[in-house]
């Protein structure tokens, strides 16, 4: 890497770091980021609090405005809007629901360039949801209408030109609760053919049985993304793109790549490490992570598919580290003569 390169990655800066590459992150307004991507004195008596309850732990966040998102677009191409999935962008009389006023104030705060992934609600896209202390079954699992008339219209009327990817992830799902991958396939089959056609559209199964071959077929003929997330009982990332055959199926030339969280270690204990997000922590970190990543980006960069790299704090500490060691990788990649 020339000096020039190495300074920018120090400083966070990771707009530039390859025309066919996107850095972003799971989320933002981390006050864990200060002296990061966040100046401290643009925020002096403006940082709030709350509190999250993890197992039987609490925590108590602190949360930056939503006007920093300008200063986090300095440093990064994407960011990934998770608060979406906990909640329709309308309610059943049509009114906007909480998370549209949300969505509405990151928007007033975005240049043109500025681009969003947004998750889908879980309402859509959970066969199974958390209601009154236990799962039970979603009555609107991949409703059509409802994805439309709650969310997929009223968000692209409101961020539609910042919106470069919808992620539909659906949940792990234990044996006695688990579809057979046909029947799987089918459900979303009739999904995608009865909403309306878009190349923004990225599909997350974290049931590793379901990942068949019917699947892949079933997304390559929607031209839907599959998301290569490395997640908790997920196959490393290498592996689940040899599943799919080293094929990318995004009709809008886009691979997703989600680092999430280490494999075999579950939310809890994830989150209880990582926080306050700060640094990262030693030993969280999986190096073949960063080189499935980066093997990966050079795939799709080789196929003339953009990579668009997705980092949540729970994956090592501190996305903005991870980010700068991912970037590191590809870089000293590109030095060593491996194909990009």
């Amino acid at each position: 890497m020339t000096p020039e390169t190495t300074a920018r990655i120090e400083r966070f800066e990771f707009r530039s770091v390859h025309s066919g590459v996107a850095f972003g992150t799971a989320s933002d307004r981390y006050a864990g980021w200060l002296c990061q991507i966040y100046s401290p004195p643009r925020y002096d008596g403006r940082i709030t609090t709350r509190k999250k309850k993890i197992g039987k732990s609490s925590f108590t966040e602190s949360v930056l405005p939503v006007d920093s998102v300008v200063e986090y677009f300095d440093h990064f191409s994407l960011l990934e809007i998770d608060f979406t999935f906990y909640s329709l962008l309308r309610n059943l009389d049509s009114s906007p629901a909480r998370s549209h006023f949300v969505l509405e104030k990151y928007v007033q705060h975005l240049r043109p360039s500025d681009r969003l992934y947004l998750k889908v609600p879980q309402a859509v896209c959970a066969l199974k949801l958390w209601r009154s202390g236990r799962y039970s079954h979603n009555p609107d699992y991949l409703d059509p209408k409802l994805f439309v008339n709650r969310f997929y219209s009223p968000v692209n009327d409101l961020a539609g030109e910042h919106i470069c990817g919808f992620i539909f992830e659906q949940e792990y799902l234990v044996k006695k609760d688990r579809p057979s991958p046909e029947e799987s396939v089918a459900g979303w089959d009739r999904f995608f053919n009865e909403i309306p056609a878009d190349t923004r559209y990225h599909l997350e199964l974290r049931t590793p049985s379901l990942l068949s071959g019917e699947h892949f077929e079933m997304l390559e003929s929607h031209g839907v993304g599959q998301v290569l997330s490395h997640w908790t009982w997920l196959p490393r990332l290498m592996d689940q793109y040899s599943k799919s055959e080293n094929r990318f199926f995004n009709s809008g030339k886009r691979v997703l790549i989600r680092l999430v969280t280490p494999r075999r270690l579950r939310y809890e204990e994830t989150y209880r490490r990582a926080f306050p997000f700060d640094t990262l922590v030693p030993g969280m970190l999986d190096p073949g992570m960063i080189e499935d990543t980066t093997d990966i980006m050079a795939a799709a960069i080789q196929k003339g598919v953009r990579a668009d790299v997705i980092i949540n704090n729970r994956a090592g500490g501190n996305a903005p580290r991870i980010a700068q060691e991912v970037a590191a990788a590809f870089l000293e990649r590109q030095e060593r003569g491996l194909p990009v």
